[in-house]
């Protein structure tokens, strides 16, 4: 299976406009730029798509995890914060990743859950991706 994103950058760093698309075109020529990376500028960035996809991998990991186990989730709610820092030697670089999911599990106690989400998080397709930085878990029933 393969899956498809483009990206267009016009000009330099710092002035420069960019636009990111995907296959699926839900994204389509979304704006990103200097600003909306670096500061606060409307657009989207490389970083909260990363995000994005983490947050829906890893929710997708914990229900095929809790299914396993026998339960299944009325919900799972993940947010996925991408820290972001520029270290001297080696610039820009993706250093932490902290997902926090809060899931409505019938039947389950907190430590089995904690368990199995652990487990999802071990698992998920885009953590392995991410390996490189630091993903921590806050996982609760909610």
């Amino acid at each position: 299976m393969k899956r498809k994103a483009s990206a267009v950058w016009r000009g330099d760093l710092k002035s420069g406009r960019g636009t990111i698309s995907t296959e699926s075109t839900l994204l389509k020529d979304a704006q990103y730029g200097f600003g909306t990376r670096f500061e606060t500028g409307p657009g989207t960035n490389p970083e909260e798509l990363v995000g994005a996809a983490h947050a829906g991998c890893f929710s997708m990991a914990l229900s095929a995890e809790l299914g396993k186990a026998g339960f299944t989730a009325d919900e799972i709610a993940t947010t996925a914060t991408v820290t972001l820092d520029n270290h001297p030697q080696t610039s820009w670089t993706v250093t932490k990743i902290h997902l926090e999911t809060s899931a409505k599990v019938p039947g389950i106690d907190a430590a089995k859950f904690a368990t199995i989400a652990a487990g999802a998080k071990a698992g998920c397709p885009i953590s392995r991706l991410l390996a490189a930085a630091e993903i921590t878990l806050d996982a609760k029933l909610g």
